[in-house]
């Protein structure tokens, strides 16, 4: 952890990469095991939504995989949330002990407002996309099992 080390970049990177695990490599290095585990469950997701773009809604593991590449976006946007709100003295506490005090400023409250709104919107789209392709699952079965 070397380095002045700015909320609000911080709080951008995890609001637009955070799915790939950048905001970890920014405050942690490139050694954080953490920021390393980001990037596979979002490229599944990716691949499932180039399944389901090639394959149609009817793929199983496309319905599957999508979900991932969700829940990876609306966890960056929780980060950049977090990163947003935490009060200044305990970020330069952590992450800036030796080095310049950090004042949050507009760019960063910006950065937690689309956070929110982008998170929130993923999250519930992801809920939904799942839900609803559980339900559809639960009904083919169901006319398997009638027939």
């Amino acid at each position: 952890m070397n380095g002045y080390k700015s909320k609000t970049l911080a709080a951008w990177i995890a609001l637009l990469a955070g799915s790939l695990g950048l905001h970890r490599f920014y405050l942690h290095g490139l050694r954080d095991g953490w920021g390393w585990l980001h990037p596979w469950p979002t490229l599944l997701g990716a691949w499932g939504l180039l399944r389901m773009q090639q394959l149609g809604q009817d793929d199983r593991l496309a319905w599957a995989l999508i979900p991932l590449a969700g829940l990876m976006v609306a966890q960056g946007a929780l980060w950049a949330i977090l990163y947003g709100l935490m009060p200044d003295e305990r970020w330069n506490a952590r992450f800036n002990p030796q080095g310049p005090e950090h004042k949050t400023g507009w760019s960063t409250v910006f950065a937690v407002v689309l956070a929110l709104m982008l998170g929130a919107a993923v999250l519930m789209a992801t809920i939904a996309f799942s839900g609803q392709r559980y339900f559809e699952y639960q009904i083919e079965e169901a006319r398997k099992i009638s027939q």
